[in-house]
């Protein structure tokens, strides 16, 4: 799994690309597509039409990583099939997509700033 000290926000490209692309490509669909910096410590996650593929575009110090998840059965529950936009979502909301399951859990405990104890 991706360490979650490596990167600082997760954008997923909504609607379908086409996983025959590569780092270059992706990058160029991060830049152009998207006006984001494909340089940035960054996840890029995008998702094929048939909703069982992903790749996740990572920079990391002098070069990219490409990450690559193909489930054999189900399909990842990706917002907004019809879309071209991107969505900047959570760690957690990540995670819960890996997992198989949408990215709003209703019944989620909600997540809690700290504060001070007086």
């Amino acid at each position: 799994m991706i360490s979650e000290a490596s990167y600082e926000r997760v954008y997923l490209a909504c609607g379908s690309t086409d996983l025959r692309k590569s780092i270059d490509g992706l990058a160029v669909l991060v830049k152009e597509g998207f006006q984001l910096d494909p340089f940035s410590s960054c996840l890029f996650v995008f998702c094929n039409r048939k909703q069982d593929k992903l790749k996740i575009l990572q920079w990391q110090h002098n070069g990219f990583w490409l990450y690559y998840r193909r489930l054999e059965k189900g399909k990842f529950q990706w917002p907004e099939r019809n879309s071209s936009e991107v969505k900047a979502v959570s760690r957690r909301e990540l995670r819960w997509l890996l997992d198989g399951l949408p990215i709003h859990q209703r019944q989620a405990h909600p997540e809690v700033t700290a504060r001070t104890m007086l």
